[in-house]
């Protein structure tokens, strides 16, 4: 098994639903992303997918989040836009994006909020 990662990060705010706290409030992350793709075989030219084309993906997912109030975003109108929820938006996107031709979806995402403080999602 072959895997692959690249990483990416986008600010934005957000405020949370019924968690208690300070997180209710409005507030706003530095978020870090990273994507990871597996693959049992390699592609022709010996790699589990083109990095470039998988930052451009990337890249066009957090264009979508960057610098915006992520309760205002369609997707997360009527619920809380936590990291775990940003990580399976993410990963969705991601999906959509890359599911032409031959490409591998991808096997996880990791969504940093802080240094300490990450989400994960895989199907």
């Amino acid at each position: 098994m072959y895997e692959v990662s690249v990483k990416d990060h986008f600010s934005a705010a957000h405020q949370l639903i019924e968690v208690g706290g300070g997180c209710e409030r409005l507030h706003g992350h530095n978020f870090n992303v990273e994507v990871f793709v597996r693959s049992d075989t390699l592609t022709e030219e010996g790699t589990v997918i083109d990095f470039r084309v998988l930052k451009k993906a990337l890249k066009e997912v957090l264009d979508i989040l960057d610098h915006s109030f992520l309760n205002d975003l369609d997707a997360f109108r009527d619920i809380g836009p936590s990291s775990e929820r940003l990580a399976a938006f993410i990963y969705r996107e991601l999906s959509a994006r890359l599911s032409d031709g031959d490409l591998p979806k991808p096997f996880r995402v990791d969504v940093w909020e802080s240094e300490n403080s990450r989400a994960s999602y895989m199907e």
